[in-house]
């Protein structure tokens, strides 16, 4: 195995031994050291998708959203992930919880997961792989109120910088310390019976010094009660900055989180075409097969398995941000990162849609098999054959992870040229236990209960409700390691006319182990149904062994009609390189994205506007679907054209509209699923359109002034399945709220999501290919309605 190298370790401590001044980052800069305009041009300037310090959103020549303090609590995301809905091109489905999202970025195909989407803090990958199975980078962060803006650039020069994630890049840049003490306290709680506490202070420790602690703790059962509490955990950040100079500067932050949250899958539903309906004794909106009953089971290896686990990560995360300014010219900047720690998933995976439990005693046990008893685990009541039953079975995944990044540049800058060239460090490390499989027989209803099983001919087919034990085990250990080299200048050919291009080449290294898995009896006795083909650990290990390289390019115009109209175009070509999962499969393609892209910015004090009209032609797909019969490799190609718009329309100091569309037209093409060709059918789970309105209402009532604000969604209908023959059809989703300040200090607030109920499916069934049929499937739909009450004291 690779071991981790010094050289981001070194980097760090050169930095903190320099005697000289470190530049204060543009992108760091708080607002209580500024005045009015220049909070505002701050709020602007954006880093990400930047070789420097950052640009004003106006100026960039790609394609970047930036969303400030008060766009994120009035977008009440759901999860970290959810903030995203608010970035055209991007498709999120939230629905999975608070951990497990699945992200999709402008067609490019994907099963699942998030695996063009990295995640940063104050400009770090918080971990390098964008995505392994069970591990998204939105599973290690939470939105919390130390988080004072968001950034998300598509496309455009992501493949450049960072890891080179040539799909969508979001950076959560962290609140700073300012020269006064400055703090906010907030409480709140939900319809549901979930509590939050949020808090943070910031302020000086002298006069170039300043601070920032705060975080957030949660508890209670979530939309989806499982009669226990499931949502629980917190998080705390912790950051210094200190200023040698006006262009030299150090910022140091420590995070520890330590949360957890049901994973949330799918559940049956009745859908006739578009229609989409509840199964009888399920609600869609907020129902969950989890239940007491079935919190504590022990599966077949002897392991005890608790659901109130659920999906989260407990992991610390400290980095730092230097900026040297060397000289008026030159300039060096480095930035370091390293997390530790442990990310989980346990979870009840239904297997297929409701039959009844006839039936299905008659699919277990073979044609003709006659049910000798049929009585619930927990008390042992006789149990009717009509009743509608499910297969679900206890999922676990245990990953240690580590990483350490590190990403170094010097900026020369000559008259009207800049010129950076920098150099990127990652190592990461996880090993791997899973244990996938164990059904068992539940009541399809709300809060299930375990069912035991006995033929007639003396087969025993269950074991306090296991009908069988793992189908999947795998213990493994991966090391990974990336190196990169960027270069990138840009060049201000007249005051309105700039250019830019730049050059990235990265080596992308893995190697590890598997430990294959042998399937036994585990009592040698073929009447015990429920153990006869139990996967268990074996001694036979398998190397992995991968070592690759590629360039990455890009080349990009912006030009400026006035100070307030603007015009951009950039060509770009970015790779994703195959991680650990897909290695473990055998699965070793590059992908490869071409992307043309250009667009129109618009920015006044009534309106602003950001159109991209954009192109990508996508190679190389690698990614695994689970399944109980056997893993299914699904390998290709797609390509998509899309229209990325949004905006803001201030006519009045009373009333604003936010909007933003996306028109999305992506095929695949020489796409093999399950080794069918799956070309020119649409791109799974990414909708051809979607929009949301925002408008936000600002009476005054005789001195009261409150914030009355909405988010209408539209969610064009998609496939849930490459071969689309699961359709997920289209639907709105309504979102609204209020705010009220007392005496410029305390803010009260109620957010209502989901207003009128609605069932919107998100995903169909990944253990399945291809149609689920009419009738009873079973899909992952949003949640219901909810709604959140909290006050907050700020000074």
């Amino acid at each position: 195995m690779m071991k981790p190298v010094w050289m981001g370790a070194s980097l760090f401590a050169l930095a903190l031994s320099a005697s000289p001044a470190f530049a204060q980052d543009a992108a760091g800069a708080n607002d209580d050291m500024a005045t009015p305009e220049a909070q505002d041009a701050a709020q602007d300037i954006v880093v990400v998708g930047t070789a420097g310090a950052g640009t004003r959103r106006q100026d960039a020549a790609f394609a970047v959203t930036s969303l400030d303090a008060q766009a994120i609590a009035e977008a009440a995301p759901a999860s970290t992930a959810d903030i995203l809905k608010m970035v055209p091109g991007v498709s999120v489905e939230s629905s999975g919880g608070q951990n497990g999202a699945n992200i999709f970025v402008r067609g490019y195909p994907s099963g699942g997961d998030a695996q063009f989407v990295t995640f940063q803090s104050s400009g770090v990958p918080i971990f390098p792989p964008p995505t392994l199975s069970f591990l998204e980078n939105s599973q290690l962060i939470r939105i919390d109120n130390t988080v004072e803006r968001i950034e998300a650039v598509r496309g455009g020069t992501g493949s450049l910088f960072s890891n080179g994630q040539p799909g969508l890049t979001v950076n959560l840049v962290q609140r700073e310390g300012g020269r006064t003490l400055a703090g906010k306290m907030q409480g709140s709680i939900t319809n549901y019976g979930e509590y939050r506490a949020d808090g943070y202070v910031s302020g000086p420790l002298d006069e170039d010094t300043g601070f920032m602690v705060g975080g957030f703790y949660r508890q209670g059962t979530g939309v989806r009660d499982p009669q226990f509490d499931s949502e629980k955990g917190g998080q705390i950040t912790a950051n210094i900055r200190h200023d040698f100079s006006p262009d030299s500067s150090v910022l140091l932050y420590a995070r520890y989180l330590n949360d957890r949250g049901q994973w949330l899958l799918p559940v049956p539903v009745i859908q006739d075409g578009s229609d989409i309906s509840a199964f009888p004794g399920f609600d869609p909106n907020d129902g969950t097969l989890a239940s007491e009953d079935v919190r504590y089971t022990t599966l077949n290896t002897g392991q005890r398995v608790d659901l109130a686990r659920g999906r989260g990560a407990k992991i610390v995360n400290v980095g730092a941000n230097f900026n040297f300014g060397l000289s008026d010219s030159l300039s060096f900047r480095d930035r370091i990162g390293f997390l530790g720690g442990r990310a989980f998933t346990t979870g009840l995976v239904p297997d297929g849609p409701p039959t009844s439990a006839q039936a299905y005693a008659e699919r277990l046990g073979g044609a003709g098999s006659v049910i000798g008893s049929l009585t619930y685990v927990d008390g042992g009541a006789a149990v009717s054959p009509d009743q509608q039953v499910i297969q679900a079975g206890i999922w676990t995944v245990d990953k240690k992870i580590n990483s350490v990044v590190n990403d170094a540049s010097l900026q020369l800058e000559t008259g009207r040229n800049t010129l950076t060239g920098g150099f990127y460090y990652a190592n990461y490390f996880t090993h791997d236990m899973w244990n996938l499989g164990n059904g068992m027989i539940l009541t399809a209803e709300d809060n299930a209960r375990r069912i035991n099983l006995t033929f007639a001919d003396g087969r025993v087919a269950t074991r306090d409700g296991f009908m069988q034990g793992s189908f999947y085990l795998i213990d493994a250990a991966y090391t990974g390691e990336d190196v990169a080299f960027y270069a990138v200048d840009e060049f201000q050919v007249t005051d309105k006319l700039r250019i830019d291009g730049g050059l990235r080449w990265q080596k992308h290294r893995i190697e590890g182990y598997v430990v294959q898995p042998v399937t036994v009896d585990s009592d040698n006795d073929p009447n015990t149904l429920y153990n006869n083909n139990d996967a268990q650990r074996g001694t036979s290990q398998t190397p992995i062994d991968y070592s690759e390289d590629k360039w990455s390019y890009t080349a990009g115009v912006n030009y400026d009609l006035t100070s307030q109209i603007g015009f951009f175009g950039r060509y770009s070509k970015g790779h994703s390189f195959p991680q650990f999962d897909n290695l473990r499969e055998g699965v070793t393609d590059i992908a490869s994205v071409d992307t043309w892209e250009g667009g129109l910015k618009v920015s006044t004090n009534m309106v602003n506007l950001y159109a991209t009209l954009f192109h990508n032609k996508f190679e190389g797909l690698s990614s695994v679907q689970f399944l109980p019969g056997g893993n299914v490799a699904q390998v290709g190609g797609a390509k998509a054209t899309g229209v990325e718009v949004e905006g803001a329309l201030r006519p009045t100091s009373w009333f604003s509209l936010n909007g933003s569309l996306t028109y999305l037209d992506a095929t695949y093409e020489n796409f093999f699923s399950a080794g069918v060709d799956q070309s020119g059918n649409r791109v799974q789970r990414q909708p051809k359109w979607q929009w949301r309105l925002m408008p936000t209402l600002k009476p005054d009532f005789g001195g009261v002034k409150p914030t009355i604000y909405a988010t209408l969604q539209y969610y064009g209908d998609r496939f849930s399945d490459p071969e689309n023959q699961q359709l997920l059809p289209s639907f709105y989703q309504l979102d609204a709220g209020v705010s009220v300040k007392v005496m410029d200090r305390i803010d009260l607030r109620v957010t209502g999501t989901n207003l009128t109920n609605e069932i919107g499916l998100t995903e169909g069934n990944p253990r399945v290919i291809g149609s689920q049929g009419t009738g009873a499937i079973l899909a992952r739909p949003i949640l219901g309605r909810s709604f959140t009450f909290s006050a907050a004291y700020s000074f």
